[in-house]
């Protein structure tokens, strides 16, 4: 795990893997900075994220927090066209890698949703994390730390403890939208 980090502003990738190293989520991004929390990333409107088989460019703004802690990454949405305003990727080994334009993680399935409305909030993706703990062999002590995890998660999420708030990834999109990124062409 390195230390280094980019310059603010400068573009980035973050890419996600699933258990056995096969890729999976791939997403443009830009570094904002860091906070108490971690090390802040976005993505403005118009920039990619992709995976074998799928692929999105980014309806609204969006940051996502690398925490500390390396075992989820938090996104938070602004003007997102279903309401999602959390998605919590529970992960493993969730880092900046040697090279300071990439951030990775190993996607470990569950996922913590908040949406504006009545959904509220959820643990999500319990099926695909069932059939893939078998499918990959997750080790019975990594599923029961993340499996805590995600239920601590949804309740902070649900409480909108800090960083979980709305005022606190509220910075850091405002920040986002004044560096006024041009969306990319490769849509």
């Amino acid at each position: 795990m390195s230390d280094a980090r980019p310059a603010v502003g400068a573009e980035m990738i973050f890419q996600w893997r699933k258990w056995d190293g096969s890729p999976h989520w791939r997403h443009e991004c830009v570094y904002l900075g860091a906070d108490q929390w971690g090390d802040w990333i976005g993505q403005p409107v118009g920039w990619q994220s992709a995976r074998p088989g799928a692929q999105f460019i980014a309806a609204g703004p969006n940051v996502t927090l690398v925490p500390r802690q390396t075992d989820f990454a938090l996104t938070v949405n602004r003007d997102h066209p279903n309401g999602m305003r959390i998605y919590i990727d529970l992960g493993w080994d969730v880092r900046w890698s040697e090279d300071p334009l990439l951030a990775t993680g190993i996607d470990m399935d569950l996922d913590v949703v908040r949406v504006e409305g009545e959904r509220g909030t959820w643990v999500d993706d319990r099926d695909e994390w069932a059939e893939h703990s078998v499918q990959y062999g997750y080790p019975a002590e990594i599923m029961t730390r993340l499996e805590a995890l995600a239920l601590d998660l949804e309740e902070r999420v649900r409480t909108r403890a800090a960083p979980f708030d709305d005022a606190t990834a509220d910075v850091w999109l405002d920040r986002l939208e004044a560096l006024d990124l041009a969306p990319r062409l490769n849509a």
